[in-house]
């Protein structure tokens, strides 16, 4: 690039190539903005009176300008940068303390940690205890329902305790109550009547409900099973009674009979009945 004044638009006096619109040097500031982009910058470059082979001279210029500062940068902060490491000797023992600093908090948490776990496991202890309580009393609970509902039954059918029937004990008011004010469940034979049969059958199935609940193997369960054996042959006897006690024409009567062996699950001694009931 030749070395010729820039055009600045004052006169000059001289003659010929020196009165010519030199361009001026390439602003330092445009490469400085953070949005640079070569593409844009050479765009705005379009009214500059030089060449293509000028401008690539004027930017190499540039470039080898910049690069020279960098390194003299550099030069002038080397002995800086290289005593950086010795200005940082001297801080072991603020490092140490606070490594024991950081061992003591960890310590800390570590036994808090233990006491909250020990208080978790205490807690889950005290609900576990808590529930099995509940089922114990839900079990208790279960086991007296169970005894008074047979207590009951026994009492209604008018059971022994060796479960024959009685003649000394008092029939259930309440029940000879409801089931005189009911004739319509009565065969026309005279029989029995089905509320009294139905209720019966109704009381010994929820306890036997119950007591599967319960558990089969528990041992007030199985002590009661001769109970329950006892309380069901009662029933059936009634209720076989009242089968051969059905009038012949009392269809009704007799399949609400038949309902009650099928609740008890004694096809079988249905069919029995049935063949031995008079025509």
């Amino acid at each position: 690039m030749s070395n010729r004044s820039f055009f600045d638009g004052s006169d000059s006096g001289d003659s010929g190539e020196d009165d010519l619109p030199y361009p001026k040097p390439l602003a330092r500031s445009a490469f400085l903005t953070p949005e640079f982009n070569p593409h844009t910058y050479l765009s705005t470059l379009r009214n500059r009176h030089q060449t293509l082979e000028d401008l690539r001279t004027d930017l190499r210029s540039r470039s080898q300008e910049i690069s020279k500062e960098l390194l003299d940068l550099v030069n002038e902060n080397y002995e800086d940068f290289l005593s950086l490491g010795s200005s940082l000797r001297g801080g072991e023992e603020k490092i140490e303390e606070v490594r024991l600093g950081l061992l003591g908090f960890q310590r800390d948490v570590e036994g808090v940690k233990a006491i909250i776990d020990g208080r978790r496991k205490e807690t889950e202890a005290l609900i576990n205890q808590r529930k099995e309580i509940r089922r114990q009393m839900q079990v208790g609970r279960a086991l007296l329902d169970i005894n008074q509902r047979l207590c009951e039954l026994e009492q209604s059918l008018m059971m022994t305790t060796n479960g024959s029937p009685t003649n000394n004990a008092e029939p259930d008011i309440d029940h000879e109550i409801s089931d005189s004010g009911e004739e319509s469940d009565e065969g026309q034979g005279g029989g029995m009547s089905i509320s009294r049969l139905t209720r019966h059958t109704q009381q010994y199935l929820l306890a036997q409900q119950i007591m599967k609940r319960v558990g089969s193997d528990h041992p007030f369960v199985v002590r009661q099973e001769a109970r329950m054996t006892k309380v069901k042959n009662t029933i059936l006897l009634d209720v076989g009674n009242a089968l051969k006690q059905a009038g012949g024409q009392d269809t009704e009567y007799l399949m609400k009979i038949l309902a009650i062996y099928r609740d008890l699950g004694e096809y079988q001694e249905a069919s029995k009945v049935l063949k031995q009931r008079k025509p």
